[in-house]
């Protein structure tokens, strides 16, 4: 085996570590998730939960669990669903169909489970 040919063995075998070492995508955490977002959770939280050191530690452990349950752009899309249901009228009348209510329903087991693992 010549010294390129070495080098280059070397060079792969290096890279194939790396590459196996390092985490996938999907194995890494989901932080999509805005900082404006995240607090205006925390936020609404807190005046729920008490407006305490211990309350803003459950409340960020929450966000962050349903962070890494739903992209924000789901997360986002579900918190415009439910401004629309609370506005009522006709406007909730047209986002009543069945596939709205599923992700609703997504979003509440999210919070289910940040409240299962944080409070």
């Amino acid at each position: 085996m010549n010294r390129n040919s070495l080098k280059t063995t070397v060079a792969v075998a290096l890279g194939l570590v790396i590459a196996m070492t390092m985490p996938s995508r999907a194995d890494a955490p989901a932080n999509d998730f805005p900082t404006v977002a995240r607090a205006d959770y925390i936020f609404a939280c807190m005046q729920v939960n008490g407006q305490s050191r211990e309350a803003l530690e459950k409340c960020s452990c929450s966000i962050d669990v349903i962070a890494s349950i739903l992209p924000f752009e789901e997360y986002e899309a579900i918190e415009t669903i439910l401004s629309i249901y609370r506005r009522g009228g006709k406007a909730q009348q047209q986002m009543g169909s069945g596939t709205q209510q599923q992700r609703v329903k997504a979003l509440r087991q999210a919070q289910v489970e940040g409240e299962l693992r944080c409070f």
